[in-house]
């Protein structure tokens, strides 16, 4: 399986973990009010302070992001664009975010694709404090209460990276059982969900959010990513019994590398290793 030499040493946890209580639920951002604070509303006012989301179309503007790049120092085994900041309207066509807190404050992580004023299209990962939602839009949320995802430094990759971990739990009203999971480097991101509710007893899972990034990647239409730096939404994702009766991860996401290259799909089952990180939820439906 291709594998990425990290900075760091690899710990021995490869899935940072909480079970919590979560809830499906749907909201509208605010025009006019940038994207973290609207996104940060939208889950108080169902009584989350974190929890992923997904979204379609969508308009945003001012619009600040960056893409995948390569390591200019060797500090870390990929890196960052400069910040793109493109005029007009910029509309999204797919995206998928996790919030969570950093530094003691809300803040998250959001991967999309989109097509800029001029038509351009293009993907990459926003930047939360120059992105402001320019017309209001639905989306599909997942609260988390009795978990949060937190940007703490991680040795590994050299980055400060969201990683769940364990809060009180608070007033929310819930209706699943939830984990809250992050997926370290260099391992299958499918088979690594599989042996996940094996392990935890679950028969049958759906995926909600999904930020992260693959080693490239390989789709089962038969489309190759072969560029290693990406940023990756997932767009639906399930885990549940397949022909054989054993468990499948069927993921379908969409990336941009840093080539600029830019793919959608289902990847295919234990030939996509896990880049730097993976963050997500798991509903347990079974």
């Amino acid at each position: 399986m291709r594998s990425i030499r990290q900075p760091g040493a690899a710990s021995a946890e490869r899935i940072q973990w909480v079970e919590a209580r979560g809830r499906a639920f749907t909201f509208t951002l605010e025009a006019g009010v940038p994207l973290l604070e609207a996104a940060r509303r939208g889950f108080a006012a169902e009584g989350f302070a974190s929890g992923v989301l997904n979204f379609g179309r969508g308009t945003l503007g001012p619009f600040a992001y960056v893409m995948p790049a390569l390591s200019k120092t060797g500090e870390n085994a990929a890196f960052y664009s400069e910040t793109f900041r493109p005029k007009g309207v910029t509309r999204t066509k797919l995206g998928s975010m996790t919030l969570g807190m950093r530094d003691g404050a809300p803040f998250f992580h959001c991967h999309g694709l989109w097509t800029e004023a001029d038509g351009r299209p293009s993907g990459g990962h926003m930047l939360p404090d120059e992105t402001v939602v320019a017309e209001p839009f639905e989306l599909e949320a997942f609260g988390i209460d009795g978990a949060m995802f937190t940007a703490e430094p991680d040795p590994e990759t050299n980055f400060k990276l969201f990683g769940p971990v364990v809060t009180a739990s608070g007033a929310a009203r819930t209706s699943s059982r939830a984990f809250a999971l992050r997926l370290r480097p260099n391992q299958d991101f499918a088979f690594c969900l599989e042996a996940f509710c094996r392990e935890q007893g679950i028969s049958r899972a759906k995926i909600h959010g999904g930020v992260g990034s693959t080693i490239g990647a390989r789709f089962t239409h038969g489309g190759v990513t072969e560029p290693f730096a990406t940023e990756l939404a997932i767009t639906a994702g399930s885990i549940a019994p397949g022909d054989s009766g054993a468990l499948e991860a069927a993921l379908e996401i969409a990336l941009i590398d840093y080539t600029g290259g830019i793919a959608e799909g289902r990847l295919i089952r234990g030939d996509n290793p896990v880049l730097m990180t993976m963050e997500l939820v798991l509903e347990a439906l079974g």
